[in-house]
Order: C-alpha cells, then sequence, then structure tokens
C-alpha cells in the first residue's frame, strides 16, 4: 500500500505538537515526570499507521495529564521518527533514552523489538510495547519485558479458525501468506490448529509482498476451491488482485485478513470486490456504537473524524502503559521493567472503556482477544460478524 508521503517540515510538526500534547507543565520537575518514548515510523512505508499510533499515544497522555496525571506524577511522551527502519529505530531509542529516564517505549516493529531485547534484559529499567503482533514476542521466558497489545498473528488465525468451524464445520480452508517474516510467522503453528478444530487446509500459497500479478496462483486456489481464503502478511496489494479474480473465475470462497489488512479505510480500497471480505480485529472500530463504549465516546469528541485501527492500538498500549504504573505505584514499587511487567499481568477482567468489547486479562505476553468483522461497502464500514472471541 502505498503511505502518503509526510514532508520533513510536516513531520517536525506533527510529533511536535504530539509531544506538546503531552507535555507535562513546567512546574513538575523532570525527575517525576513517566517518560513513554517512542520509535515512531512517521516517514516511510507504514507511515500510514504511524501517524494514527502518534495521535493515539499522544491523546491518551493528554487525557490522563489534564486528569492530575499518575498518583500526581505526569506523563511525558517523547517521540522520534524512523522511517520504518531497524537501525532508525535503533538510534531513536538510544537518543530518547540517554536523554530522559524512560519507563515505557512504543517500538515500531518485529525486527526493533528482536534488536533491542537485549538491552532491554541488560538496562531492565522499560517495558516496551509496539506495533509488532509477532508469536515470537509472545514468550514471556524470551521477552520478559514486553507485551503485544492484541493476540499474535497465530491466535488471530486462532480467533478466525475458530469463527469458521462454529460457522461452517468440517471447512475447508486456504492459507495465502507473503514470502517474508511477516507473512511465514503464524502458518504452521495454524495448519495445526485447523486440524484440531476438524478444519483442512487444502493449499498453502506464498507470494512476493505486494505482488500484482497472481494469476498463476488464484488458477490454483480455485482448483483448490476453499471455503474460507485467510490472507496474511499483507496490507493491500495482493488481496484486491486475488479477490476480484476468483470472483471473476465463480470461487465462492468468504475472504478474510489479519490486523494490518483490517483498518476499514485499507479494506474500503477494495472496491466493490471487498464487499463482505472479513478479518479479525481486536479492538472497536472509531464508528462502532453498537455497544456503551466511553473511551471511544471520548476519542470522537478529540477527534471528530475517523481514526484508523493504528490510532487505538497506540491509544490502547498508552491505557495499558498507564495502568502498569499506577499499579506499580500503589504496590510502593520503583518503575523498572521487572514490576512494570508484573504489574501488567495482574491485569485481570480490566474494563477497557469499550474498546476492547470484553473485559481483557493478560497472563502473558499478549491479548488473546478478537472479533470477525465483515466488510459492508454500501455503508462503507466494518460491521460484526462474530461476538467477542477468547482464546484460552
Amino acid at each position: 500500500m502505498k503511505s502518503q508521503p509526510v514532508s520533513a517540515r510536516r513531520r517536525t510538526l506533527l510529533l511536535a505538537a504530539s509531544a506538546a500534547l503531552a507535555a507535562p507543565l513546567a512546574v513538575h520537575a523532570q525527575a517525576e515526570d513517566i517518560v513513554i518514548g517512542g520509535s515512531i515510523p512517521m516517514t516511510g512505508v507504514f507511515a500510514f499507521a504511524g501517524i494514527g499510533i502518534n495521535a493515539g499515544i499522544a491523546d491518551y497522555v493528554k487525557i490522563v495529564n489534564d486528569a492530575g496525571g499518575i498518583k500526581g506524577r505526569k506523563l511525558r511522551y517523547v517521540p522520534e521518527d524512523t522511517g520504518y527502519k531497524v537501525d532508525a529505530s535503533v538510534a531513536a531509542f538510544k537518543k530518547i533514552t540517554s536523554q530522559n529516564k524512560v519507563n515505557l517505549y512504543y517500538g515500531d516493529s518485529t525486527g526493533f523489538a528482536k534488536t533491542i531485547n537485549p538491552e532491554l534484559d541488560r538496562s531492565g529499567q522499560i517495558l516496551m510495547a509496539g506495533a509488532s503482533f509477532a508469536t515470537e514476542l509472545n514468550d514471556p521466558a524470551k521477552y520478559p519485558n514486553q507485551f503485544l497489545v492484541g493476540p499474535d498473528y497465530t491466535e488471530m488465525f486462532g480467533i478466525l479458525l475458530k469463527h469458521i468451524a462454529k460457522e461452517k464445520p468440517g471447512a475447508k480452508v486456504a492459507f495465502v501468506y507473503s514470502d517474508s517474516e511477516f507473512g511465514r510467522d503464524p502458518i504452521e503453528a495454524s495448519e495445526a490448529m485447523a486440524k484440531k478444530l476438524g478444519l483442512t487446509v487444502p493449499v498453502k500459497l506464498m507470494t512476493p509482498p505486494g505482488s500484482v500479478d497472481v494469476s498463476t496462483e488464484v488458477i490454483k486456489l480455485r482448483r483448490a476451491a476453499p471455503d474460507y481464503t485467510i490472507f496474511h502478511g499483507y496490507i493491500l496489494a495482493p488481496i484486491p488482485e486475488f479477490v476480484q479474480q476468483g470472483k471473476q473465475m465463480g470461487m465462492t470462497s468468504k475472504w478474510m485478513g489479519t490486523f494490518w489488512t483490517m483498518d476499514s479505510s485499507t479494506v474500503m480500497k477494495m472496491g466493490e470486490a471487498g464487499d463482505g471480505f472479513m478479518g479479525v480485529m481486536p479492538y472497536r472500530y472509531y464508528y462502532d456504537t453498537s455497544a456503551k463504549s466511553p473511551m471511544l465516546d471520548k476519542i470522537r469528541q478529540l477527534r471528530p473524524e475517523y481514526q484508523s485501527t493504528a490510532y487505538t492500538q497506540g491509544f490502547l498500549t498508552a491505557m495499558l502503559f498507564t495502568e502498569a504504573a499506577k499499579r506499580t505505584l500503589d504496590a510502593g514499587k520503583p518503575l523498572d521493567g521487572k514490576n512494570l511487567k508484573a504489574a501488567l499481568n495482574t491485569i485481570k477482567d480490566f474494563d477497557t472503556g469499550g474498546l476492547i468489547g470484553v473485559p481483557i486479562t493478560i497472563k502473558g505476553n499478549s491479548i488473546p482477544v478478537g472479533r470477525v468483522y465483515t466488510a459492508d461497502m454500501k455503508a462503507q464500514k466494518m460491521v460484526p460478524a462474530s461476538d467477542w472471541i477468547k482464546l484460552d
């Protein structure tokens, strides 16, 4: 997907505005601030998400500070643009942590999360979350100071497969994924899970990320005649090409995606062919008024125009960071990585203000909850196709 180019000046203004929104009053000594650092991709291929993430974190920090902070201490958000490059992200981390006493950090990618992990372990001072839902990070033994703000990629497949098994027992499910670490991540474990649920996987197709000529693969897919096709490891291309050509060839498969494909604005770009496209989403969409959601009401007041699911992810990350800090301080413990993570893991049946439609519990490194939504092109909205699904 082509991201909107962000000029250097606009990028600087956006980051400055976020930091200003999040900044505490000057009367508070810097030592008292609880600092959230951020490697944020405001430019590059992931800018469409980075801009939303950045605004979400800044808005939640402002809400907390306007209400008096955490036990009288203000939050301060310190973001740096990374262009979605691991080396730039590491440089941003070093710069931010050398200039501030950082307790909480948002990382922009799986690559960065893995690269910086030894440093998090060594310093022991920081709890980190970020844009990645990589299954590998969902391991408290290997990544004790990190967590995922939603289900990991294998758990996303699990939510979709549970929905499929309930809707059509014994269904045939095809997996189409990109030839990338992101794409390959959930495939092997998900095939095993499909079999456990009594589903079959007649075909697995791997394509180059963002490939456009998929005619050969569509023929293979049609031959397998799946009831459902799950795409993973892409943002948009080549999903619309698969769906369009598949429908033209008379395929009756239901088409599905995972988190980074499922923002409303992304799915709507599929046009007519995308009608009925389904996928997993751990959060409520900005416009979802089907149930009480005081936090979404607050977001809609702050920002009357549509906010992406990346915004919600950034906002919820800041909320969970804040809750971990609050619980650590309530226990009279220092704000370090170990205490913050232990506090995070005491979160049980926690109400996110309706951002997630059921109370959440964080046992390990992920939040294995989601809901299946389907695209209604006429209404230009994603509408619920399932209840909230929790994995054990």
